[in-house]
């Protein structure tokens, strides 16, 4: 199951899923009650961002115990890409109040969308490889 490149892929997305929750998307300031105050943007920042992020492990982890049934496997895929993009969309609206910049952090963001690109690209050839050779068969 772990030698497939796309398991790889999604643990990979996984990983990246795990790091956003411990590490800032964004560090900057806000006007607060008593004056600016510092704030950071990560996973646990809100419950929205958290739980999505929390469903984005889970179904990554899923997705690699599942590699008996590609097509399910490539569903949740895509179910990943849209979460993730769903994700980076949060994180860009939780911005746009601050002012500050946005950290080297972010990048993982970005790795847990590609993840779950390249792993249904990978689950695609692998069942167009299925399909050829049942075709000679």
């Amino acid at each position: 199951m772990i030698q497939r490149k796309q398991s790889l892929w999604l643990l990979l997305s996984a990983i990246c899923a795990f790091l956003s929750y411990l590490l800032p998307f964004y560090s900057g300031t806000r006007q607060g009650k008593n004056g600016i105050e510092k704030a950071l943007i990560d996973a646990q920042s809100t419950y929205p961002l958290m739980i999505l992020t929390g469903l984005s492990i889970l179904l990554s982890l899923i997705a690699i115990f599942i590699f008996k049934n590609r097509k399910l496997q490539f569903r949740l895929c895509l179910g990943g890409i849209l979460l993730s993009a769903l994700i980076i969309l949060l994180y860009f609206v939780e911005i746009k109040n601050l002012s500050g910049s946005v950290s080297l952090y972010a990048v993982f963001a970005f790795l847990i969308l590609m993840g779950y690109f390249m792993a249904s690209i990978g689950i695609r050839k692998d069942e167009k490889l299925v399909k050829s050779l049942d075709r000679l068969r």
